[in-house]
């Protein structure tokens, strides 16, 4: 279930949160194996799995979400992770 922008914004962070979980389970990822500890903004990891097909699994996922992470970093100017010159 896909959650319309200006609704986001009105979620609490219970629901947000709610929102998260359905997605993962959707795209066929177990919160469960996610660290606590990931590093990024939970909009990039809603716009990760919002392009993904129902069912797609964890490696799609996180291919996903790399792709996502470093055009954000590429447009905002940060740091993908990736030291090397370009």
């Amino acid at each position: 279930m896909r959650i319309p922008q200006e609704a986001k914004h009105r979620m609490t962070q219970a629901e947000r949160f709610a929102n998260l979980l359905r997605e993962l389970e959707r795209v066929g990822v177990d919160p469960n194996t996610i660290s606590a500890g990931l590093a990024v903004p939970q909009e990039d990891v809603l716009r990760a799995l919002a392009a993904l097909p129902d069912g797609a699994g964890p490696a799609a996922f996180l291919a996903q979400l790399r792709q996502v992470v470093g055009v954000h970093d590429h447009v905002h100017g940060g740091s993908s992770g990736d030291a090397s010159p370009k």
